[in-house]
């Protein structure tokens, strides 16, 4: 096979492009054994009939001195997928890792030095990195109609030990570049395959409560590459949590949804009415960040979490789907301006004794939603 021999440090290894079907005649699948634990191998689905890949991860070697993590059913259905409809959306270009202890023979080609026929190990191929991308194409293949001309880029070592894979496959796994969360939460918009459609949909309500001109969190969410980097009260991140939150709920499909299904406007005013109403009952304390903590991280979470329970007291409230909530809400929330007070920043803390964050937004969300008569 053709390959180019490449050095960094005092190692040496070779790239080679792989066609998919001849490669996967020459790797190993195998995973590592732990004993003892009663663990499923890829048991991340619940139990049933099992199916061609379910039955092929139940074949897959295991073994206490192998590296390999063990196969995603998941995962492997997912890849699968994608080269299903590969014609359409964006390659798989990362390379798969591949090991051989075996020192494997190459030639160069006349006049060249890096360039040459790499020869091919006597045993298959351990895979440091890329199982579950070969095992989905794996599965791809047994379809009649998949396209056979895939390729796959391949970074082959060769005449190590065992050990210098597993180092390999550890350092690979340890050292992932952690992606900032709102700059993943700003791409769900853009990606058109393999996202959550209630995580776009959740993204662009985000986006609305950030640059609407109605909206009173309009330019104080932390967005990533928003237009200030003063006065911000929240972080784009802790917003989509909340309202992808809240649209998961099935109870709440009516209130987003209108006769073609779900409605940014209708999601958007949902969650802008109930901050208005609250940001009238507050009065003076909404937005002074010094003296009190209403347009803090924490109350902030509390009162978006505050949808559901104005969902769930629709009756109470005497509000339906697709209503001005302004009136009712203002009405409900009315009790809050004597709450003001206790959201003082001093004894904010000692106010809402809790273990950490989460426990305090609860106990918030809790608070107001008892003295609006909803909780």
């Amino acid at each position: 096979m053709l390959a180019l021999r490449m050095r960094q440090k005092d190692a040496e290894f070779y790239f080679v492009s792989f066609p998919a079907e001849e490669l996967l005649r020459h790797v190993r699948f195998i995973s590592r054994f732990y004993g003892g634990r009663g663990e499923t191998v890829g048991g991340d689905e619940g139990r049933g009939e099992p199916d061609d890949v379910e039955r092929f991860i139940q074949t897959v070697e295991r073994g206490s001195d192998a590296f390999q993590r063990e196969l995603s059913r998941r995962k492997v259905r997912q890849i699968r997928d994608f080269f299903r409809t590969e014609a359409a959306q964006p390659v798989i270009p990362g390379a798969v890792l591949l090991f051989s202890p075996e020192a494997l023979s190459f030639r160069s080609l006349p006049g060249q030095d890096r360039v040459g026929h790499l020869g091919e190990p006597r045993t298959p191929f351990l895979i440091i990195d890329g199982q579950h991308r070969l095992a989905g194409l794996h599965f791809y293949f047994d379809e009649p109609d998949a396209n056979r001309r895939i390729e796959v880029p391949c970074v082959i070592f060769d005449g190590k030990t065992a050990d210098f894979a597993t180092e390999m496959f550890v350092v690979i796994n340890s050292t992932h570049t952690k992606i900032n969360k709102s700059h993943l939460i700003d791409l769900y918009e853009k990606i058109e395959w393999g996202t959550d459609e209630l995580k776009k949909y959740s993204a662009r309500l985000v986006r609305r409560l950030y640059e609407e001109g109605d909206s009173p969190l309009r330019y104080h969410v932390n967005m990533l590459g928003g237009r200030s980097q003063q006065d911000l009260w929240i972080n784009q991140a802790q917003v989509f949590s909340e309202v992808h939150r809240f649209v998961s709920r099935p109870a709440v499909e009516p209130w987003i949804s209108d006769g073609r299904g779900r409605s940014e406007a209708r999601g958007y005013a949902l969650f802008r009415d109930v901050l208005r109403a609250a940001r009238g009952a507050f009065g003076e304390a909404w937005g002074d960040n010094k003296r009190f903590m209403v347009t803090r991280d924490v109350t902030l979470k509390a009162l978006l979490r505050l949808c559901e329970d104005v969902v769930d007291g629709a009756g109470r409230l005497g509000v339906a789907p697709g209503m001005d909530l302004g009136a009712p809400l203002s009405g409900a929330f009315a009790p809050w301006r004597e709450l003001a007070r206790d959201f003082r920043r001093e004894g904010f803390y000692e106010r809402f004794p809790a273990a950490g964050q989460a426990q305090r937004v609860e106990k918030v969300r809790t608070r107001l939603a008892r003295e609006a008569g909803i909780g």
